[in-house]
């Protein structure tokens, strides 16, 4: 029997952090940068509210969402668009702005489904060289040619944790041409209290050639329901509105996503205890004699090179102790691991597990 001829797609297959080990769920789970006390109280209660009425469709336009952002951030309702998780919005970016034979720059070390969905439009995809696991302007803007329709970035970054100042990203814009569109992925953003730090909302605010992109599956603690935002220009969310699939955020992520907004009490717990956490396991991994680079998210990457063992090894170790974290092979960077930061107990027998296997 002949079977259809799928088109010839060039892009790899998507990866996640890993739940299971040998067949076995794995409870300590670090890998996937999920937020680590878990979803608002508002957020469960108003998903157990809207329960019984799972049997209607959600509104297609998220309106209530998208009401409850504009008002909590002073946003035009109206250049919000609503995804399935933040990674629908990249795909919508790329089926919207890109065909065969255009270029997307990437940062070296970035989020790997920016490259997934711009390879799935027909682009080729253009790496930036970085400078110390930091995401170079001056590397992006080298790699720039009459083909960039498209650039990609995070802020903070993903897998690195490291940040651009709001000088050098402002500057990025003002260099690129004003027919690239620059997307700025403001997953981590919550999390950054530097002063030579901006998000890219506030930053890009109005202008007409950037979209900026967050998510409610990190620090607001909901992965599960699939429910991501971006921010942009009328004409852009007008195009991106066009192509949305009818229905694509269901009615429990809309209506949680909208309590877990409004709950900054919430919210600013989870960021307290992330960041402490952050600052005491970058300095127990320095006693350790692991290298890693301070970050500002709620995960550390983390390289064996110094201590002289495999990071394959330490996985497989952590793995049988019962904590998952996150291979670098995937991402280019050798002898590494990253680890996401999670309850107070997990980090800690995180941290008696990792001593022991280094034996200090």
């Amino acid at each position: 029997m002949r079977l259809p001829k799928p088109n010839n797609i060039q892009a790899e297959k998507y990866v996640a952090g890993m739940s299971f080990f040998k067949k076995r769920l794995v409870r300590t789970k670090l890998s996937a940068n999920e937020s680590a006390l878990g979803p608002s109280p508002k957020a469960k209660r108003e998903y157990l509210k809207v329960s019984k009425s799972f049997a209607r469709y959600p509104d297609s336009s998220g309106t209530h969402l998208r009401e409850s952002l504009g008002n909590k951030f002073k946003l035009d309702k109206n250049r919000i668009i609503l995804g399935a998780g933040s990674d629908q919005i990249f795909e919508l970016i790329c089926k919207a702005y890109l065909k065969k034979g255009d270029e997307v720059i990437v940062p070296k070390y970035s989020f790997i489904i920016y490259r997934i969905y711009s390879k799935m439009s027909g682009a080729k995809v253009i790496y930036s060289k970085e400078n110390n696991f930091t995401v170079s302007v001056k590397e992006i803007l080298k790699k720039v040619s009459s083909k960039t329709k498209v650039v990609f970035l995070a802020n903070p970054n993903n897998p690195t944790g490291t940040y651009i100042t709001k000088k050098d990203l402002l500057f990025l814009r003002k260099k690129l041409r004003s027919n690239i569109l620059l997307v700025v992925d403001d997953a981590y953003f919550e999390y950054v209290k530097q002063k030579d730090y901006s998000s890219a909302l506030k930053l890009f605010l109005n202008f007409k050639n950037v979209v900026m992109t967050r998510t409610f599956s990190k620090i607001y603690g909901l992965a599960g329901l699939r429910v991501g935002w971006g921010y942009g220009s009328k004409e852009i969310i007008d195009v991106l509105n066009k192509i949305k699939p009818p229905f694509n955020v269901n009615k429990a992520a809309l209506f949680a996503a909208s309590a877990a907004v409004k709950d900054s009490a919430w919210l600013n717990k989870e960021i307290k205890h992330v960041n402490n956490w952050n600052v005491k396991m970058f300095y127990e991994f320095k006693k350790m004699k692991i290298e890693t680079n301070r970050s500002y998210s709620n995960f550390l990457l983390v390289n064996f090179n110094r201590v002289k063992i495999n990071s394959s090894r330490v996985f497989k170790l952590l793995a049988k102790a019962g904590i998952l974290v996150r291979k670098m092979d995937v991402y280019g960077i050798k002898n590494s691991l990253r680890i996401t930061i999670g309850k107070s107990e997990e980090n800690k027998k995180l941290i008696s597990k990792m001593k022991r296997i280094l034996n200090v």
